[in-house]
């Protein structure tokens, strides 16, 4: 050990007399009163390029530009979206015509100001009254894009109003589950995650009477235009992201820790197909966070109903219990004559007569 601690010193010995020895050579240099000047037979030419460059640079930028705009996302289809979109568009032209500005400057001076014999530079040992300009100006351009930013993100990550049309969202490995509050209450009852098996994938818990019109669905997801949808985001194994690039939604899916994310949807997929002319378009949700070997999978479509048709839509779906009935027999027994709204007759009969009499025959028909 010692050894090898001798040696290492021995090594920065050496290199810092290595240095001392160059920086002597440069002070000696630096002391010469007879300094000649040295100029490269390329020195036109090189200013002449940075010229070349800057017109090129201009013309590449430009080309770059016109030619993306087709693969740009179409308008926002929803408020917060288009919100967002313009404080994007806002951010950048107030970002460009400085960087357009201060690299035209940065490639003229290279050009205009290259070596000529006999031309002494001029220069500034201070200046108070540029250094305030250059700092105070950028400060207030910054201030006022950070400000406009925060508003905006307070304002979309707010509380969902209270008429708010509630769904959850789940990732699991590797697609999504839709859960709905039903057309009765429109509230999700609760869930655990001791619950989950390979029917009840989110772990629905019917201890809860406001679970007993919920309803899943793990192919596609509807929500109603012009009203506000507050998504209720959960992961169910590794860390997912709920993405829908039309409506500017992005959030994040974490395992344990349940997210949100509101936002109001105005145009429908029937409008969406008018607009880009697409018989066959359709909104997507799709995952942003790599989370397996089957990542590239793990989209759903998304149909944004008008309010009638999203009602009539709901109407038309079994709820958990009805399709798999044989869960009311994990309903506690104080609760079992109101699940047996949700349930078929002929399988509720049979699972608890006693909840059957208690409910009326009735009740147990009286499906959604």
């Amino acid at each position: 050990m010692y050894i090898i601690i001798a040696l290492v010193a021995l090594v920065f010995v050496v290199l810092t007399g290595i240095v001392i020895s160059r920086l002597q050579n440069v002070i000696r240099g630096i002391n010469k009163s007879d300094s000649t000047e040295v100029v490269t037979s390329g020195n036109k030419v090189n200013g002449a390029m940075f010229i070349v460059i800057l017109i090129l640079g201009a013309v590449g930028i430009t080309w770059s530009y016109l030619h993306s705009t087709e693969f740009y996302l179409p308008e926002a289809s929803s408020v917060h979206g288009r919100r967002t979109d313009d404080l994007f568009w806002f951010s950048m032209g107030i970002l460009t015509i400085p960087f357009i500005f201060v690299n035209f400057l940065l490639f003229f001076f290279a050009w205009k100001y290259q070596y000529k014999k006999g031309t002494r530079a001029t220069f500034y040992p201070e200046n108070h009254k540029l250094e305030l300009i250059w700092t105070i100006v950028p400060a207030i351009v910054m201030a006022l894009l950070v400000f406009t930013g925060w508003k905006a993100w307070s304002d979309i990550t707010s509380d969902a109003p209270r008429d708010s049309e509630v769904i959850e969202i789940t990732g699991k490995q590797f697609n999504w589950i839709v859960r709905y509050g039903g057309v009765d209450n429109n509230k999700l009852g609760d869930y655990n995650y001791k619950l989950i098996d390979a029917q009840n994938e989110v772990g629905i818990d019917l201890a809860d009477e406001n679970s007993f019109d919920d309803f899943t669905n793990p192919s596609e997801m509807h929500i109603p235009a012009g009203r506000p949808v507050l998504l209720r985001i959960r992961a169910r194994d590794v860390l997912h992201s709920v993405f829908i690039p039309h409506m500017r939604v992005k959030m994040d899916a974490v395992p344990g820790m349940p997210t949100k994310f509101w936002f109001v949807a105005d145009k429908t997929t029937a409008d969406m197909r008018a607009e880009t002319g697409n018989p066959k378009f359709d909104y997507e949700i799709a995952c942003t966070e790599v989370c397996g070997q089957g990542h590239f999978s793990m989209k759903m479509r998304l149909i944004v109903d008008d309010e009638a048709s999203y009602k009539k839509w709901c109407a038309e779906q079994a709820t958990f219990l009805q399709t798999y009935p044989e869960y009311l027999a994990k309903v506690p027994e104080n609760l079992k004559a109101k699940a047996m709204k949700y349930v078929p007759a002929e399988a509720g009969a049979p699972a608890d007569s006693s909840a059957t009499s208690a409910g009326g025959a009735g009740a147990s028909t009286s499906l959604r």
